[in-house]
């Protein structure tokens, strides 16, 4: 008899990605279904994609799904909870929309504690429209806004959102993790797994930033960019539980 090693997720569509080689994305589209399968809660979850690469989230996830204007995620997540408080409610969103124009929304839903768990894609650049500067965008990095690199006067430093978040008295569990290497995919798929753990069990804020490969943008490999990751990115964000009150 033969034995199943690998498979599509139950609540993953037969749809051919439209991310560009090498991106983060599809990596972490199938350990959310993976993690909504092994839970059991696929039946009851709705995810709000925003504007930005995952914008089609609802292409690829067989599960109820709700889209956010820009930088809203959190805002809209916390409605659908508020109003279906039976359901498992995510965002799912990238840099540039949740560190720039989704802050307020993203810092005073934690600070409330409310009871969603946010997906945080971190590839330090505005990845769908161009590449552009966006506030996680690290020291000396090239962009199409900064061909010479961002500078500190100029540009100001990269934001730690996460590290901002964890101060707030709603914030429950926030980690950083990547999928640059089959050990961080692991490692997030376990963070996810706790995050949406935590919803379910009623206890408040959950995020999990994820550092994830843009080589188009970064104008590199698909494995430069992934050793990009560890080398640069991570020495800026560092791969880290950043609060946990679960303990």
């Amino acid at each position: 008899m033969e034995k199943v090693v690998f498979k599509r997720p139950r609540y993953m569509k037969e749809a051919p990605f439209h991310y560009c080689p090498g991106c983060g994305h599809s990596i972490i589209h199938r350990l959310m279904a993976e993690v909504i399968e092994e839970l059991g809660i696929g039946e009851k979850t709705i995810g709000v994609p925003p504007a930005g690469c995952a914008v089609l989230a609802y292409d690829y996830f067989d599960i109820d799904m709700g889209e956010a204007p820009h930088g809203r995620g959190a805002a809209v997540a916390t409605g659908i909870k508020r109003t279906l408080p039976d359901k498992i409610v995510f965002s799912y969103q990238g840099d540039g929309d949740i560190a720039a124009i989704g802050t307020a929304e993203t810092i005073h839903a934690a600070n409330r504690g409310e009871n969603i768990t946010v997906i945080f894609v971190n590839n330090s650049c505005y990845g769908m429209t161009g590449g552009q500067m966006a506030p996680t965008t690290l020291l000396d990095q090239n962009s199409t806004t900064t061909p010479g690199g961002r500078d500190k006067d100029r540009d100001g430093t990269p934001i730690d959102l996460s590290e901002m978040l964890a101060l707030t008295q709603g914030a429950v569990y926030i980690e950083r993790t990547a999928v640059n290497s089959i050990k961080n995919i692991r490692k997030t798929k376990k963070a996810i797994t706790k995050a949406f753990k935590i919803q379910m069990a009623g206890l408040g804020f959950s995020l999990v930033e994820i550092l994830s490969p843009c080589p188009t943008n970064w104008k590199m490999s698909p494995i430069d960019a992934c050793r990009w990751i560890d080398e640069d990115v991570a020495q800026t964000f560092p791969l880290k539980v950043i609060k946990d009150e679960t303990d």
